[in-house]
């Protein structure tokens, strides 16, 4: 082995165990008042390495939509990688491909406000507009079954005239509404994978942004 390989390999394994000395040490106060620098330090160590967890974490999530079908003709799951897939096949950049793999994740903790937990984890990762489809998706869903359950399936009509009006339509139309069939050939979660990984990796606005993503 040369002298480089044999020197960065001992460097990788230093700062291995220098992340796992870290990793082991907590913060001494019981209140934040009594805090101090080196406190505060630990902590951002900390949230620096459990902020590079994110994206499996997510994937865990959404794994939790697996069985329950909601009645419907293919399971929470299914239906958010078909949403997806579509969305892919489509021609969607990344970032619209993973919101669109995301966009149910609520269902399991926020049955009465899906679209609204989706769209707040997902807003510091993704544009403007891809953040409104999401937060939005929900009612204009409404259209297709609102009727049925005592609603006004015109409901969306309220937003109408906003900029993102259009790409909401869209995205419900071509790729959320109609991803609820069984013959429908999926594509795999793990050809997601890396898209999750990619888009979650770094926020494009966080208070936190330098704290844990230096």
């Amino acid at each position: 082995m040369s002298y480089f390989k044999k020197n960065h390999k001992d460097s990788g394994i230093i700062k291995s165990i220098l992340g796992e000395f870290m990793m082991s040490k907590q913060a001494s106060f019981s209140e934040m008042t009594s805090g101090t620098a080196d406190d505060y330090e630990i902590i951002a160590d900390h949230a620096a390495n459990f902020a590079k967890e994110l994206p499996a974490r997510v994937l865990d999530h959404l794994s939790l939509l697996k069985g329950d079908t909601g009645g419907f003709a293919i399971d929470r799951f299914a239906h958010s990688i078909q949403t997806a897939t579509r969305a892919y096949r489509d021609g969607k950049d990344e970032e619209y491909v993973v919101c669109a793999l995301l966009h149910d994740i609520g269902d399991t903790i926020a049955s009465a406000n899906h679209a609204d937990l989706a769209a707040t984890m997902l807003e510091p990762f993704v544009s403007e507009k891809n953040y409104w489809i999401i937060k939005h998706h929900g009612i204009f869903q409404g259209y297709y079954f609102f009727e049925y359950v005592g609603l006004d399936k015109n409901l969306r009509d309220n937003f109408k005239g906003h900029k993102y009006w259009d790409d909401c339509v869209e995205f419900c139309a071509k790729y959320d509404q109609n991803s609820f069939d069984p013959e429908y050939e999926n594509m795999s979660i793990e050809e997601f994978e890396p898209m999750v990984s990619s888009v979650l990796s770094k926020p494009k606005n966080s208070i936190y942004l330098r704290r844990d993503y230096p």
